[in-house]
């Protein structure tokens, strides 16, 4: 299951961005990175083609057999 911290809900409503693209980006990425700052954490990369091929990060972790979204957004600079 795919479960959102406060602050994952609160930038998916603001940015507006789809849950469908999230769980795009954690089941089939383009590529993932670990978060050099938390080592128990990963970054999923996905370009979504709906919204410009702009690239989708999320930033997510493992809590049992749960993926926890920590939080979520176009990044201008991924890829580069």
């Amino acid at each position: 299951m795919i479960l959102f911290t406060k602050h994952a809900q609160e930038a998916i409503s603001v940015r507006e961005i789809a849950v469908d693209w999230i769980e795009a980006a954690i089941s089939a990425p383009d590529w993932i990175d670990p978060d050099p700052r938390h080592p128990d954490r990963t970054r999923s990369y996905k370009a979504i083609g709906e919204y410009g091929a702009r690239v989708l990060r999320v930033v997510h972790r493992p809590e049992g057999d749960d993926i926890v979204i920590i939080t979520v957004h176009f990044d201008r600079g991924a890829g580069e």
